[in-house]
């Protein structure tokens, strides 16, 4: 088995140009092969310009009041289809967007015929107790 012979050299020269100074590391690996290539490897760090702090001030909306009940809330439940209808469970989330159904879930003690406690309800189906 031949063992191959091998240099490794490092160079760190500071390169400076008109405006900023640029750092260079320089890496370079020279293995004796049949061939004869040479791999060079070369990174460069550029400096970072000053960032500037000065933001115009932003103008921030009013939160709108969030709807639906309070988390913990104890509910009534008006839809008739329900199996909890007539039943009385607690808020887990409302879901604040507008555009979604049914945003309020609620938590029952008790499980439906597929072994399930919470479900989705709209805010007309839910009455707070």
């Amino acid at each position: 088995m031949a063992s191959a012979a091998s240099r490794f050299m490092v160079m760190t020269p500071s390169v400076t140009s008109n405006t900023t100074p640029v750092k260079s590391n320089m890496v370079m690996l020279s293995f004796q092969n049949p061939r004869g290539s040479k791999m060079v490897v070369r990174a460069a760090e550029e400096a970072v310009p000053p960032v500037v702090t000065a933001e115009p001030a932003k103008e921030e909306k009013p939160k709108p009041p969030p709807i639906g009940p309070k988390r913990g809330a104890k509910v009534k439940i008006l839809r008739k289809e329900s199996y909890w209808f007539k039943g009385v469970g607690s808020v887990v989330t409302v879901d604040q967007d507008p555009k979604t159904r049914y945003p309020v879930v609620v938590r029952f003690n008790k499980v439906n015929y597929a072994n399930v406690s919470t479900n989705n309800y709209a805010l007309d189906e839910i009455q707070e107790v």
